[in-house]
């Protein structure tokens, strides 16, 4: 894969399944990070293909839980990420989904406390030879590339030392997140920091922080000298951020989400999740969308608020029929 110049969606937990990463393909995404998945959770699934959807899914043995839904249509963009602290686990991990997907990055940026305390995200920022071990050991038993995304450290010192001793263990691309651990999201990056460590390697840097129009994918590329984009906010509150042509009605983009759960089979608890961050952004939950939406327990329901009934009628029946088959 080809980290350069690309606009890229970011991992999102609970937003970055199949239907949200298709839809920020179809707005333009040439890159989309799925959410991250935790090894342990993953090295107790098994993968399948999935006739009636025609998808790949990971899914866990015992509970039947779909953890991770692919497809061939994304299979030359989606980075499966994952959220580990050990170099054979991930390993493990990564050989379950590599056959079908561009890239595998590992996260060490979550500063949630799930993360942290169990070693994982953030936590690796303090660990260089931990992250020098799972690093290496899936550059040299993948054959697909590896990344990683990290945050700023306490000084820019700091960040620019720890990206180059990733740079020496071969991955393809490193992104970086404009803020430190501490950071909230109204604070604001600090492209500036970004710059530094875009100076200091010669691999892709990928800049994330503070993207919420499309003009704001050239002015932080101009600031920071990176090769490539990434977006999170900005992309969920309204996808079609990656337009050249600009953004789209938000009730437009909500409706081609809910059609494409529709088509996918998303979690209900996944759509409402991505459908209530898309609301809440301009609007009160409180208000009949939001409280239609919190209310909803099946995609039926989804359906009939968002006018989309036909749609959902239309792709049940078909299932059936391929189920009959």
């Amino acid at each position: 894969m080809e980290y350069r110049n690309k606009l890229v969606l970011a991992p999102m937990v609970r937003v970055g399944t199949l239907p949200f990463r298709l839809l920020s393909a179809e707005y333009g995404a040439d890159i989309t990070y799925g959410e991250e998945i935790i090894d342990h959770k993953l090295i107790k699934c098994e993968r399948r293909v999935n006739d009636v959807l025609g998808s790949i899914d990971v899914v866990e043995k015992g509970t039947e839980a779909v953890v991770f839904r692919t497809c061939d249509e994304e299979k030359s963009r989606v980075v499966f990420q994952m959220g580990t602290s050990d170099p054979v686990r991930a390993l493990t991990a990564a050989q379950i989904v590599c056959r079908d997907v561009a890239a595998v990055d590992i996260n060490m940026g979550c500063p949630k406390a799930f993360s942290i305390s169990g070693g994982m995200g953030a936590a690796l920022l303090t660990k260089p030879e931990l992250i020098h071990d799972i690093l290496t050991t899936l550059k040299r038993n993948l054959d697909i590339p590896v990344t990683c995304k990290i945050r700023l450290l306490k000084s820019s010192k700091d960040t620019i030392e720890l990206a180059r001793r990733i740079e020496k263990t071969g991955v393809s691309a490193l992104a970086v997140h404009g803020r430190r651990v501490a950071d909230r999201p109204r604070d604001p990056a600090n492209w500036n920091e970004i710059a530094d460590v875009v100076a200091a390697l010669s691999i892709p840097v990928i800049a994330n922080g503070d993207v919420f129009e499309y003009e704001d994918f050239q002015r932080i590329k101009e600031a920071t000298g990176a090769s490539s984009v990434m977006v999170a906010r900005g992309a969920l509150w309204n996808a079609s951020v990656f337009s050249s042509e600009g953004k789209l009605p938000r009730d437009d983009v909500k409706k081609q989400y809910v059609r494409k759960c529709i088509l996918w089979d998303n979690d209900i608890r996944s759509t409402k999740h991505t459908l209530k961050e898309m609301i809440a952004c301009h609007a009160s939950l409180g208000l009949p969308e939001g409280t239609a939406v919190i209310k909803s327990e099946t995609h039926a329901d989804i359906a009939r608020h968002y006018d989309e009934e036909k749609y959902y009628a239309s792709v049940t029946q078909s299932r059936l029929f391929c189920r009959d088959r």
